[in-house]
């Protein structure tokens, strides 16, 4: 199922997670979204709008840095793609 994700998804999330100036709470957040994708039981279109609608909730929190909310945006972009081409 990984096949389908893109790449670069999983790439930026594991920054994230990694990226010690990142809130602690948004880089656990970040690792559940990667575990849901990678492993979560519904289709991928569902498993990426979920995913969308949390980033949506991280990118509007006021303590995430700059650069990071451009990361959420970048990944939310990329997501959109998955729901609809499934």
């Amino acid at each position: 199922m990984t096949k389908h994700i893109p790449e670069g998804v999983l790439e930026v999330l594991d920054r994230i997670m990694q990226d010690d100036t990142v809130p602690r709470n948004i880089r656990k957040i970040s690792g559940e979204i990667k575990e849901n994708l990678l492993h979560g039981e519904e289709s991928l279109a569902v498993k990426a709008s979920s995913a969308i609608s949390i980033l949506e909730e991280l990118s509007s929190d006021p303590n995430i840095p700059m650069h990071v909310r451009t990361l959420i945006w970048n990944l939310s972009s990329q997501l959109e793609r998955i729901s609809v081409e499934d």
